[in-house]
């Protein structure tokens, strides 16, 4: 991508969870990330352990996945998600 914004890692503590904090954050992202003339926000989620409330997260964002690896030396295998924003 030309001129994207990457998101590695988001976590949110388990007593602050679904209040809704990751959802503001990433709305705030998109925002100063148009702002800036990007014009997609990517991340990373972990497939190996799989993750499927950060894929039902990010899918409900409107994140679609665009790839994956086995990265750290064989040692984490992660999905790419992509999600395109209006400059």
């Amino acid at each position: 991508y030309r001129r994207f914004v990457y998101v590695d890692r988001v976590v949110v503590a388990a007593a602050a969870r679904g209040r809704g904090h990751a959802r503001r954050l990433y709305e705030d992202l998109f925002e100063q990330a148009r702002r800036a003339g990007h014009t997609m926000v990517t991340c990373e989620v972990n497939a190996d352990p799989p993750n499927p409330a950060s894929d039902a997260f990010h899918a409900a964002l409107g994140f679609a996945e665009v790839g994956d690896a086995v990265i750290h030396g064989g040692k984490k295998s992660v999905r790419y998600w992509a999600k395109p924003i209006a400059a």
